[in-house]
């Protein structure tokens, strides 16, 4: 890598890239540790090219300035002479820097392509092959893809990198299904097709959550109060991994935020109080997630109030939210929803550069990681996730 010599191949070549060559005690652990690598590295050569670009234009600007200072020096041959040798300067200055970027990240690249095909389903793409020997884990991975993260193409010639969560989730997820401004593509400026996208998006994360789980380990609750994400949701409903029917209109929504705030407030007594075993026999304890498609749709006061409850109280205690809304369609109730949304992770349904690592603090482009048009990759992983349910009586 860039800024760590990577270990000898097995091929005895020392700059080849090896799977797995990080810190770690299991190579799950290690392959995490390796991209986490891989995005910092990215984010820090990205960053020493921008800023020696940035010192190439700055050198440029006051050697030209004290040509320009000096009437003697302001016109004519002696003038042209030195403004050619500034801009000389700059152009071999930037050269440098871009021979250095070049090089980082072809070694980035040629590490992706060694890295990616060796990523367990937990943390692979949807195109992955590693789908195809799918089944059900017996432990929870400590963490999962969410999406792909790039910057700009012209620096990092399409370099991804996949962006990882640790499990469980520390905080819930709101897939932003509103329009971008400048979208350049006019198809993703259409409202409906933006919902479209989102609700693939959700079930994707969703679907991938319910695969990494053990049997008995994880729960999905769906509200889709008018129904309009059910192509999206087909997947979930064929397979019988939900448990119930996506909830519809505003009695479906009640009863969902009811159970599961329920659910929070007694899990929150019972760690409280150090009485784990006298929860009720018939909670369960499993990871649980909710889905809210077209919020506020379906919503009353009483049912925003118990959702920025489940939103703020929900993950430490096993209960995640993922809200697939616009923003917009929730002005009404001005800045009462701010802490919900601040509460929440935002993703995109396409690509959107809106996330900033921890280290230069890039704009980052997110992509969510989707099963590949026409595949039948996600619904036959969820196949395996509900007979595996059937057989262990779950």
């Amino acid at each position: 890598r860039p800024h760590r010599p990577p270990r000898r191949s097995t091929s005895g070549d020392p700059h080849a890239p090896v799977a797995g060559d990080a810190a770690g005690w299991s190579m799950e652990e290690r392959l995490y540790n390796q991209v986490w690598g891989m995005f910092e590295d990215l984010a820090r050569t990205v960053a020493a090219y921008r800023s020696a670009v940035d010192f190439a234009e700055s050198r440029q600007e006051q050697e030209l300035d004290q040509v320009l200072s000096d009437p003697r020096t302001r016109v004519g041959p002696v003038a042209d002479a030195a403004r050619k040798e500034a801009g000389d300067k700059h152009a071999r200055l930037v050269e440098q820097a871009r021979a250095v970027l070049d090089r980082d990240v072809a070694q980035l690249a040629a590490e992706s392509e060694v890295v990616e095909p060796a990523l367990p389903p937990a943390f692979a793409g949807w195109d992955s092959p590693v789908w195809q020997a799918y089944q059900v884990p017996m432990e929870v991975p400590m963490a999962m893809r969410l999406g792909d993260l790039s910057l700009t193409e012209s620096e990092a010639a399409g370099l991804r990198i996949p962006m990882l969560v640790r499990l469980p989730m520390e905080r819930g997820l709101w897939i932003d299904s509103g329009r971008e401004q400048g979208t350049a593509d006019a198809s993703l400026a259409d409202a409906d097709e933006l919902r479209r996208r989102a609700a693939i998006a959700g079930t994707a994360i969703a679907a991938r959550l319910a695969a990494v789980y053990p049997v008995g380990d994880f729960t999905l609750h769906v509200i889709d109060p008018a129904g309009t994400a059910a192509p999206a949701l087909a997947p979930f409903v064929d397979s019988g991994v939900l448990a119930e029917p996506p909830a519809a209109g505003a009695a479906g929504v009640a009863r969902t935020l009811e159970r599961l705030t329920q659910r929070v407030d007694l899990v929150q007594m019972a760690v409280r109080s150090g009485a784990a075993d006298a929860l009720p026999p018939d909670l369960d304890t499993a990871e649980q997630l909710l889905i809210v498609h077209d919020f506020p749709h379906g919503f009353d006061d009483r049912a925003v109030t118990q959702l920025r409850y489940l939103a703020d109280e929900g993950p430490s205690v096993g209960v995640n939210l993922m809200l697939i809304a616009d923003r917009e369609d929730a002005r009404a109730y001005g800045p009462v929803l701010d802490p919900l949304w601040r509460a929440l992770l935002r993703v995109t349904p396409v690509a959107s550069g809106h996330l900033a690592d921890p280290w230069v603090g890039h704009a980052w482009t997110y992509e969510p990681s989707v099963a590949p048009d026409h595949s039948q990759v996600i619904p036959q992983v969820l196949g395996k996730v509900a007979a595996a349910r059937r057989v262990y009586g779950h």
